[in-house]
């Protein structure tokens, strides 16, 4: 059986789960990167060593060449692009996407110092009422563009999830932007560290039904960068 359609929820939700065991992992080690070539051009993202698991998984699909061909196949401008649904590799025009996977998902690492600025490279996942544990899509991600938020908008927010930004969330947030929205709920596993101005441009096509983009954007290929 197929996954539910993997949509990220517009919802505040305050509760902020703990990183995984993996914060004991020695930050220290080289970061990964990763290229993203695209049809739009290439962006580089760097992989965070504390969300262990997602990294792991990541490089390990990304080594398997499991991304080549497939499609940003939703995408909102102000809000994200979200590609890895293994469906969507040559599908037609009509395909309904967003429900593919490698069959498995992995555990939820939602670290509080990682949150949804622009640029943000974060684990699509089903919804809470099925997936209490906000366990990650084995393969389906989504790059942050967000929006520029005011102060009085983040105060709302506080007052809403009962929660409170740091001066970090809030300097980007009201700065270059995000979806803080979010922040707790989703896995944040990495952040783009090159090409922000191809997400920019990704984010802009014409879509259509689904936010599907018109013209397909594809991921010609990913490597591991040094």
């Amino acid at each position: 059986m197929k996954m539910k359609t993997l949509l990220l929820s517009v919802f505040i939700v305050a509760i902020f789960a703990s990183c995984s065991t993996s914060q004991n992992v020695n930050n220290t080690q080289m970061e990964t990167k990763v290229l993203v070539k695209t049809t739009k051009g290439d962006i580089t993202i760097k992989l965070y060593n504390e969300t262990e698991s997602h990294k792991t998984n990541f490089v390990k699909l990304v080594e398997e060449n499991y991304f080549d061909g497939l499609l940003f196949h939703r995408v909102i401008e102000g809000f994200m692009a979200q590609a890895g649904d293994p469906d969507s590799r040559d599908a037609s025009a009509t395909a309904r996407l967003g429900s593919g996977g490698p069959g498995y998902t992995i555990a939820a690492e939602i670290c509080p110092k990682f949150y949804h600025k622009k640029g943000a490279l974060s684990a699509a996942r089903t919804g809470d009422q099925g997936n209490p544990t906000r366990r990650s899509s084995g393969s389906q991600f989504y790059m942050v563009t967000g929006k520029v938020m005011s102060n009085q908008e983040l105060d709302q927010l506080e007052k809403q999830a009962h929660t409170q930004f740091t001066d970090e969330q809030r300097a980007d947030y009201t700065t270059i932007g995000g979806t803080p929205f979010l922040d707790g709920q989703y896995s944040v596993f990495g952040e783009v560290v090159e090409g922000m101005e191809v997400l920019e441009a990704i984010e802009k096509v014409e879509k259509g039904s689904g936010d599907r983009p018109k013209e397909d954007v594809k991921i010609i290929s990913m490597e591991i960068v040094k």
